[in-house]
């Protein structure tokens, strides 16, 4: 077996397709392969795509292009396309005709599997397999990326709530829970390696654990994790508003390790823009959850997600989403046009919006979360807050970077000595998305906000 082959992963999406191709990548090193970042040298190049939203899937096609020069310029090199944009519907046979020069095709059902097709396609065959269901919960937690200071951790696969305008449902199938023992036992591991803050994640981590007997739900599931030794921090995403329960909200604010920071995706602030959207609550609803994070963790930092120009909004439902921003007060928001997914509802409703209209109100609704952000942060000036250091700052190595308990980035002074441990900083300045600080030995964490 050779051990001087490289694999270079390029990964689009979200946090579970980025721990989907850690996995991948840790599954080509019993191959012999190390990761890397140079194409031109690669031996194999996976690409685990998105398909959540037309850009990425464009810009994902054109790479999956681009790739082709690359096995002209280089006969060896193996090319291997993953993921959810290969899971869709109809889309193998498509992709194929498009791109023959690729190797390996593989879903997101069969990702555990991928040993035995890149085997193959190393006694030279060319392989497409994409499971119309996932088996199980495909426990590959062996294959977690070690030695990193902070890790995502899969606590559950699939979605059933079938928002009108989302794929996932039908690209990572129903949800499936892990058993607590399992992931429980995975994060041991990664602790051992280095970790010490882990992400949770799921499509809907509020409703892990349902399928349980005896009942065990997401809260359960957190407190044992907080229990941890070594591990200094819990985050989670990402938490679907109607399943936000009140023992949910309480054991973020009783663990020792768990962060007060809650991804909670907003989506619309009309109520019948999140009817027609199937997100199963209302505004007013929303904001008495929003009411009972802040009643008993007022420090916390809650981000969320907004789609505009979905099909039938009218300036007034646009206007209540701004109105929203405002009453929510987010740390942050991730903003997006609405995209038509072949599939979905959404995409078969009349009342499309023009492009020219989404834009302008996308323009205006980052200019709103901007302020609001900005304001968020001016809050925190004089405070002193915990920070986990990462590392040098990319922007100015002379200095390091590092995220507080409700995931603000915070830039400072330091000792590298100090990365991968807590230290108290206090905040001088605040930007729309930076704080600049100094660390403080001596003091205590003071709340804010």
């Amino acid at each position: 077996m050779e051990y001087n082959k490289k694999v270079v992963t390029l990964v689009y999406g979200c946090q579970m397709s980025e721990r989907d191709a850690e996995t991948l990548t840790e599954i080509t090193r019993h191959f012999g392969y190390s990761p890397s970042e140079d194409l031109e040298t690669a031996d194999l190049v996976i690409v685990n795509t998105c398909c959540v939203r037309e850009s990425a899937e464009n810009k994902i096609l054109g790479k999956i292009g681009e790739l082709k020069k690359l096995k002209e310029r280089n006969s060896r090199v193996k090319i291997a396309i993953s993921g959810c944009m290969v899971q869709q519907p109809g889309a193998l046979e498509r992709l194929q005709k498009r791109a023959p020069h690729v190797d390996i095709w593989a879903g997101t059902h069969n990702l555990h599997d991928f040993s035995a097709l890149l085997r193959k396609v190393e006694q030279g065959e060319k392989v497409a397999e994409v499971w119309q269901e996932p088996k199980g919960t495909l426990e590959v937690a062996s294959f977690a990326e070690k030695g990193k200071l902070h890790a995502n951790v899969n606590i559950m696969y699939g979605c059933d709530n079938f928002c009108s305008y989302c794929i996932v449902p039908y690209v990572r199938g129903r949800e499936r829970s892990r058993k607590p023992k399992e992931i429980i036992e995975e994060i041991k591991s990664l602790v051992d390696s280095g970790c010490r803050e882990v992400t949770l994640l799921g499509q809907n981590v509020n409703s892990y654990g349902k399928e349980f007997t005896p009942a065990l739900d997401f809260a359960d599931l957190l407190h044992q994790v907080d229990q941890i030794a070594s591990l200094l921090r819990i985050r989670f995403i990402t938490s679907h508003p109607k399943d936000l329960s009140d023992k949910l909200i309480k054991a973020v604010a009783e663990g020792e390790k768990l962060c007060e920071h809650f991804h909670l995706p907003i989506q619309s602030g009309s109520n019948f823009i999140l009817e027609r959207m199937n997100r199963k609550y209302t505004r007013e609803y929303y904001l008495k959850r929003v009411q009972q994070i802040r009643e008993l963790i007022p420090n916390a930092s809650i981000t969320t997600d907004i789609i505009v120009g979905f099909p039938g909004e009218a300036e007034e439902d646009f206007e209540q989403t701004l109105t929203m921003m405002k009453q929510a007060h987010y740390s942050q928001a991730f903003t997006f046009m609405y995209s038509k997914r072949s599939g979905t509802l959404a995409a078969k409703m009349e009342d499309q919006i023009p492009l020219d209209v989404k834009k302008r109100r996308l323009q205006k609704l980052m200019s709103v979360q901007n302020s609001e952000s900005l304001e968020w942060r001016q809050h925190m000036i004089g405070q002193v807050v915990e920070v986990l250091v990462e590392g040098p700052s990319k922007t100015n190595p002379q200095r390091l970077t590092g995220r507080t308990r409700g995931n603000e980035l915070v830039v400072f002074k330091g000792d590298l000595a100090s990365i991968g441990s807590l230290v108290h900083v206090k905040i001088n300045e605040a930007g729309t998305w930076t704080l600049v600080g100094e660390v403080e030995s001596n003091r205590g964490i003071q709340s804010f906000m």
